[in-house]
């Protein structure tokens, strides 16, 4: 708990610390002296107390160590290095076709990346405390990290277990929509709410659900696929191989698809030109999206969405106004009153970002476990 309160604060002094946990006064001093011994953390300054001596302000070690941050999309494999301040250290991609994603490809590319980024940084395996990976699909619970992934063809991959092949630095796998949400919830347009939806438009389309400040995950951690969310009976057919899903007309490919571009492949380039047209795909476009937000407000309830993923913030840019016209032409009038539409902030890599949230996560919650089950 303190830990935590420390990392979310920033710079805080222990009388900070005491205030903010409701630990007394002697078992912070105690607890900040052993975090200090183990340099977990370190001193970060001073401040000025009312009338007697300065306060030393306390701040997390960004080194005491570092995090892998993976975002396995549709067209590439990103591999990111971050600090524990979630600074990013090295990074490197990999290209994959689209109609191509061999599980041995995948996480050959995620190893090779792993040892490229340690050696551009000059950072030691010792010094790493686990590898985050976001993935499409549903990711079951468990340390094989098995996926379902029907637009990569996956059914059963255990990612986690092929990953283990290559490396004994722990791992974590989930859900690359949830791994965005995590970030835009502790770093980005999300932090500060307890009850929000943080939706990823890209390639496909997938959202996390927040309740109460947790990621809401269901009972077989499925919890958040809305583009498979159906928003026109017996509609437009969908990679999932159903009908009529939100995805089939708010992803890229539908978006391209609907307003008869044949991609060469640079669909950021792509999307633009739509976006830059007279085309009524445009305004089409963002009456399907409202109604899937509509239909988040009407559920869920939530106090703040934030609209994420690379198509997601490339149509906000221009569009917002229009979206939350929609979003409130289909939503019921009270929810919709208590619901703010904002645009996510972390950029194209937060997904890899929020991968490396995961091992952020468990270093917050045990992390002299974290640190030796890290050193091996």
């Amino acid at each position: 708990m303190l830990l935590r309160a420390l990392y979310f604060s920033g710079p805080t002094s222990r009388n900070d610390l005491t205030a903010r946990t409701g630990l007394s006064a002697a078992t912070v001093s105690t607890m900040t002296a052993d975090l200090l011994g183990e340099n977990i953390v370190v001193e970060a300054g001073q401040v000025e107390s009312d009338g007697g001596r300065p306060r030393v302000l306390l701040r997390v070690n960004p080194e005491y160590g570092f995090a892998v941050g993976v975002d396995v999309a549709e067209t590439h494999v990103r591999v990111g290095l971050f600090d524990l301040e979630m600074t990013e250290r090295a990074k490197v991609d990999y290209m994959l076709r689209p109609a191509r994603h061999d599980p041995e490809l995948v996480a050959r590319h995620i190893l090779s990346g792993v040892e490229v980024v340690l050696s551009d940084a000059g950072v030691a395996p010792e010094q790493v405390l686990g590898i985050g990976v976001g993935v499409p699909g549903i990711v079951e619970p468990g340390a094989d990290g098995v996926i379902h992934a029907k637009t990569f063809g996956w059914d059963g991959v255990p990612l986690g277990a092929l990953l283990r092949r290559g490396t004994s630095l722990p791992l974590y796998v989930d859900n690359g929509a949830k791994t965005m949400g995590q970030a835009e919830l502790w770093f980005g347009s999300g932090r500060g709410a307890s009850e929000a939806v943080i939706v990823l438009l890209g390639v496909g389309v997938g959202a996390t659900i927040v309740a109460d400040g947790t990621t809401f995950r269901g009972v077989s951690s499925s919890a958040g696929e809305w583009g498979h969310t159906k928003i026109v009976a017996n509609g437009r057919p969908c990679r999932c191989g159903g009908r009529g899903c939100l995805e089939a007309y708010v992803g890229i490919e539908a978006i391209l698809d609907r307003a008869g571009v044949t991609s060469q492949g640079d669909w950021e380039e792509d999307l633009a030109g739509v976006l830059a047209s007279e085309s009524p795909v445009v305004e089409e476009t963002v009456t399907y999206l409202g109604v899937g937000l509509a239909n988040l407000v009407n559920l869920i309830n939530p106090e703040k969405i934030v609209i994420g993923g690379w198509v997601g913030v490339r149509l906000g840019e221009s569009l917002l106004p229009g979206i939350r016209r929609a979003t409130a032409a289909n939503s019921l009038a009270e929810p919709y009153a208590a619901t703010s539409i904002v645009l996510g902030r972390l950029g194209p890599d937060a997904v890899a970002l929020g991968a490396a949230t995961l091992v952020l996560e468990e270093f917050l919650n045990a992390p002299q476990v974290a640190r030796i089950t890290a050193a091996g």
